[in-house]
């Protein structure tokens, strides 16, 4: 089993389409993956609206061959509410299996960012969301402990 870090690269999005009868949206992404969830920054000023730009990187222990064959990053797009509960703008939804493979066989592999559909509900189109994916298979250090982005993790 190969253990690595799955590096997403927020973009940016277009086409969202907001909930709020006035004002503009400002949105945000959670992205799951497996058990890990991540929450990427609100857009807001001149990088919000219906199209978002985040130019914000989040990152995600990965094991490949995992636990399960589910390997689906979720994107769920949200706007950023102050008085109420934040309303739910669509998902995107992008397979990293063949991205893990290479980067298993290879040490790394990278998708270049590309759009992916938002989807609402009920399967509506809901605008766009651009991402780059990057898999780097992590080393083990002499002493057992793995790295990832920073902080190690013992075996103990």
């Amino acid at each position: 089993m190969a253990i690595g870090i799955l590096e997403v690269e927020l973009v940016k999005a277009k086409g969202l389409k907001g909930t709020d009868f006035l004002g503009k949206i400002d949105p945000y992404v959670i992205v799951k993956y497996k058990g890990q969830e991540r929450e990427s920054s609100v857009a807001s000023g001149a990088g919000a609206g219906g199209s978002p730009v985040w130019n914000e990187k989040l990152r995600f222990k990965v094991e490949y061959p995992g636990v399960g064959d589910d390997y689906k990053l979720i994107l769920k797009i949200m706007d950023k509410d102050t008085f109420s509960r934040d309303d739910y703008l669509g998902k995107a939804t992008v397979y990293v299996k063949d991205l893990l493979e290479l980067g298993v066989e290879n040490g790394t592999a990278e998708f270049v960012p590309q759009k992916y559909n938002v989807v609402q509900t009920n399967l509506s189109y809901s605008g766009e969301i651009q991402i780059g994916l990057t898999f780097t298979v992590k080393a083990e250090d002499d002493n057992g402990e793995e790295e990832y982005g920073g902080w190690k993790q013992s075996y103990f």
